[in-house]
Parts: C-alpha cells; structure tokens; sequence
C-alpha cells in the first residue's frame, strides 16, 4: 500500500507538469498562428486614418485569409468596397457571410441588410428590393428596410407601393412623410392625366391635399385638370389660390392662368395680376410671363416700359440681357451691343437655372424632386440670381 502511494506522489506531479507544458506550447503555437491578424489589422487601420484605402483593403484581406470568423472585419471590408464603387467585391463578401452555415440568425440579417445595399449602390434595384423585402420581418431590421424600399419605389416610380411605405414609416416609427405622400399622389396624377383619365386623376390630388393641404402642386395640377374637362372657371380658381397661398409659385402657372382669363374675357383682371404679382413677390420668371402678355395685349412700348420700371426696382443681369434683346431688334447692325450682348449671356446662362435648397444641385428646369439628392419640394421657385441677391 506504502509502495503505491509513492509512485501517485512521484507520477502525479509529472503528469501536471507536462500539462503545463502542452497547454503553453498549444497557446504559442495559436498566437504564432493568429499573431499576423492583429498586426494586419492595426496596420490597415493605420493606413485608413492616412487616407490610403487602397492599401487598408489589401491589409484587411489579409486578416480575413488568416482569420475567417472575423464578421465584423467582412462589413468593414464590404463597406469599404463598396464605397469605391467596388460593388462586385462587396457583393461577393457579403454572399460569403450569408452562405455560413454557422451564422448566427441576427449576422444574417445584418449580412442581407448590407448585400441590400450594395445592390442599391449598384443599381440592381429589383435584388435590392428583394433584400429588403426579407428584411421587413425582422424587428431590429424592419424600419431601415422600409426606408431603403421607399426609396427604391421612388428610383422605380413605383408611386403606390411608396405610399404604403411611407404611411407604415408613419405609423410604425412616428415619421413624418406627408409632403412626400402628396407628391406621389401628384405622381400619380400626372399620370392619369397622361391617359385622359380625368376621375382618377382627381381622386389622387383629392388624396395629395388630405395628406398636404397646403400642397401647392395638388393645387396647380387640379386646375389642369379643370381644364381639360372644359371648366375654365374652375380652373381659374384653382390656379389663383396658387397665388394667394404661395405668391412665389406664381410664376409657375401665371401663364396658364393669364391665357384663361383672358379667354374668359378677364384681360384687364389679368394685366393687373401680373403688376400687382411683380410689386408684391417680383421674379424674373413672372417678368418674363407678364413681358410677353403685355407685348401681346398693349403693344411692345408698353412691354417696354414695362421691363424698364422693373429693371429700376430689381435690377438683374437677366433682366437686362432681356432689354439689350429688345434694343438689338431696333437698333441692327451694331458690334459693340451684339459684343455685349453675348457676355451677358455668358454670364446670364449659369444664372438662369434654379439651385436645390438641401444639396445645392442646379437645373435649368423647376423640379418638384431635386435629380440630385431626391428631396421633395426642395426648389424655390426662383433663378439662382435672385437667390443669391435675396
């Protein structure tokens, strides 16, 4: 009994130092193994807050090749090619992720979240969508997914399925999307318009005003809609709540409306609109439009004085190039007036268009959503002359 109490005394404390041993030798041999990410990744920082992304991605995917359970290291490196512009690579990372059996579910639904944008960065919209439809379910996924297909029903003009998203971001999330539902219903609108489908159209702009009744598009374009069914009086009246409730959308429908006045036998009412309109809330649009009804109604002296007296109370390189055109038609034949002419033109050109109020993005044409950054009602309807002069 003595004999085999001495050999567990003499036995047991080899074997524990030979586990120790292993157990160091195992955690060596893992640190060797491992230690090149840690570098790599510091390293890919680093190069990142240089401002190197090129040399950050290659960095990065090095420590994805040495260590591929790294999840978060595979968003950063999808995102940062897809912030290139790179969006094949980003796809084909964010796949990855999405075909590991082991991904825990919540990783999954961040993987498609991100595989939905790099379609959207992409173009591939009808994938994006896709995505972002799967993602709905999800609870921590559902709101963004919302607003990512609301914004891909507006690229497709896909104006019904914008609304619902729209109207569940408003429910669900305590979101305010009515001056955007509105102008899908205008959307919608102008489409049946299109098609001479005068009930539908207005059933849509009766919608735009129960989401924005102070939408200044609804307004104008049930005044078109007045119109084409023959009821000019009607459309007068929808046309000048545009001038009481905006005076500076005026400009966008003083044409349409003078035109029916007059054909209404309201000539005079008209004339003194437009002087009232320019004395009131002046624009270079609205001159224009009263420039050419007066030349038309009293006679080009009139239009004259007309542009003069305006000149005199908002002068603007627009407005003169306007009055050199009239000067030129007198007096022909001139170098010195056709030279100045074509340098205020030069100069007239980039400031006649019309600039966004959010993201600065300028357009020869009014739009109701900016092509640049696709915010709704972001145009004042004004040259950038008068913008920058006001």
């Amino acid at each position: 009994m003595f004999e085999i109490e001495a050999w567990y005394l003499v036995v047991l404390p080899l074997l524990f130092a030979a586990g120790w041993w292993l157990r160091g030798f195992d955690s060596r041999v893992r640190a060797a193994d491992q230690g090149a990410a840690p570098r790599s990744v510091f390293r890919g920082l680093n190069l990142l807050l240089n401002e190197q992304p090129d040399k950050a991605i290659d960095a990065f995917i090095e420590v994805v090749k040495l260590d591929p359970e790294t999840i978060e290291l595979h968003y950063a490196l999808g995102n940062l090619f897809r912030r290139r512009g790179e969006v094949d690579r980003a796809v084909r990372i964010h796949t990855h992720l999405l075909n590991r059996a082991d991904l825990p579910a919540r990783e999954r639904s961040n993987a498609l979240a991100e595989l939905g944008q790099d379609f959207l960065k992409g173009g591939l919209l009808d994938r994006a969508e896709d995505a972002f439809v799967r993602l709905i379910e999800d609870p921590q996924q559902r709101f963004s997914a919302l607003r990512a297909l609301l914004r891909i029903y507006q690229m497709e003009r896909e104006w019904l399925k914008a609304i619902d998203c729209a109207r569940r971001l408003e429910r669900e999330a305590g979101e305010s999307h009515h001056v955007a539902v509105a102008q899908f219903y205008c959307e919608l609108a102008e489409q049946a318009l299109a098609k001479s489908d005068l009930q539908r159209a207005q059933s849509y702009l009766d919608e735009a005003l129960v989401a924005d009744r102070k939408s200044v598009r609804a307004t104008l374009l049930a005044g078109d809609v007045a119109m084409q069914r023959g009821e000019r009086d009607d459309a007068i009246k929808h046309w000048l709540r545009v001038e009481a409730a905006s005076p500076e959308h005026l400009p966008l429908v003083a044409a349409r409306l003078t035109e029916a006045m007059d054909k209404a036998g309201r000539r005079d009412e008209a004339l003194n609109l437009l002087r009232r309109a320019l004395l009131d809330s002046p624009s270079i649009d609205l001159l224009e439009i009263a420039y050419q009804r007066i030349g038309e109604w009293e006679g080009p002296a009139a239009a004259e004085v007309l542009l003069r007296d305006e000149l005199r109370r908002h002068p603007s390189l627009l407005g003169f190039e306007k009055l050199l055109a009239l000067r030129s038609a007198q007096v022909k034949g001139d170098p010195e007036l056709d030279l100045l002419r074509s340098l205020i033109h030069a100069q007239t050109r980039k400031l006649a268009r019309y600039r966004c109020s959010k993201c600065g993005f300028r357009a020869r044409e009014f739009h109701w959503q900016c092509p640049g950054c696709t915010s709704w009602d972001s145009y004042p309807p004004r040259r950038i002359e008068e913008l920058d002069a006001a």
